[in-house]
């Protein structure tokens, strides 16, 4: 629960706490972002490897002007993603200290920069392979599917979520975001 007597919710903005009064609080927070990076950062980088090592593949030399820039765009998102996901572990251990609430607000924005590159590049790799191996307009009837599937759950979800209300107009405690 934070000092100044409010819920102390992780779903406030983290531009409203105070460093050092909510000092926890953002501790918690960031903890809680370093542990969703965990969890996706090796995928993003089991997905670089494998562009990384396409180039070496003996089919590789009959992509066309489009399946190469498929794989230019893949392979540069992906590698950017990697960047953006890994920024925040420095701004923990590099960043300054006091600065707690600015940390996290930048850590949740490149969190967020990561994962948009990250499906830049799945759906990209994903034409590019698709179309090489079926065509091109099966490659559009593959990807638009993953798409909407990726803005709905990761987009439209998230933001239709409301955090539920007591009749006094509290949010009621319920879990915590990130837990």
């Amino acid at each position: 629960m934070s000092e100044r007597g409010g819920s102390g919710s992780s779903d406030d903005d983290s531009g409203d706490l105070d460093d050092v009064v909510d000092r926890e609080e953002l501790r918690q927070r960031y903890y809680g972002l370093l542990q969703e990076l965990r969890v996706v950062l090796p995928g993003v980088q089991v997905l670089l490897a494998f562009l990384l090592t396409v180039p070496f593949a003996q089919r590789f030399s009959e992509l066309d002007v489009w399946g190469r820039r498929a794989f230019e765009l893949a392979l540069t998102s992906s590698m950017f993603s990697v960047v953006f996901l890994i920024g925040p572990t420095f701004l923990h251990r590099l960043g300054e200290r006091r600065a707690r609430s600015a940390r996290l607000q930048w850590s949740i924005r490149m969190l967020v920069i990561g994962i948009v590159l990250l499906a830049v590049s799945l759906v990209t790799a994903m034409w590019g392979v698709a179309r090489f191996v079926f065509g091109t307009g099966t490659a559009w009837r593959l990807m638009i599917p993953v798409v909407v599937t990726m803005v709905g759950l990761w987009v439209i979800l998230p933001m239709t979520l409301h955090p539920r209300r007591d009749t006094s107009g509290e949010r009621s405690a319920g879990p915590r975001r990130g837990a």
